[in-house]
């Protein structure tokens, strides 16, 4: 009973949200860490099908960088990082690309569409969509900074 009642004042509180936000586009960061669990990434998408289900467009921009480390320890590649930055070589940045848009971005659409939310995934890279410049090419290599976005 307690979390039903919980489950009411959330939604009482989160109301006047809904309201101001009704069939507008709203931009979600998921992160990598939000991404360690079956469970973790489950509750994201239930979250996300609940915006979607009271009349927002959600708009999911992802990271994945502990899967890219996963990734890269699974091929024997070392990877750096500098204040918390990784430092991303040319391999570095394919082997991110392959993860970050054939594994990660694949996930969260497939379970999106599994709590009913109809996603299509894109990648940045598509059509240019958004462009990077490089954060500091000597310390962080390939790292960079969003720039703009279409």
């Amino acid at each position: 009973m307690k979390a039903k009642i919980d489950t009411v004042k959330t939604l009482l509180d989160a109301l006047p949200y809904i309201k101001k936000f009704h069939k507008d586009i709203v931009v979600v960061k998921y992160g990598g860490s939000a991404q360690t669990s079956h469970e973790l990434k489950v509750k994201f998408a239930e979250d996300i099908a609940l915006l979607h289900t009271v009349g927002m467009k959600p708009v999911v921009v992802h990271g994945g960088g502990k899967s890219i480390t996963n990734l890269l320890s699974d091929l024997n590649i070392g990877t750096e990082f500098i204040d918390g930055q990784r430092v991303t070589t040319k391999e570095v940045m394919r082997i991110a690309e392959m993860g970050l848009s054939g594994e990660v971005n694949k996930d969260i659409v497939s379970l999106l569409n599994s709590q009913g939310v109809k996603t299509v995934g894109i990648s940045g890279k598509d059509a240019e969509f958004i462009r990077a410049v490089p954060k500091d090419k000597k310390k962080f290599g390939y790292t960079g900074v969003i720039d703009t976005i279409d």
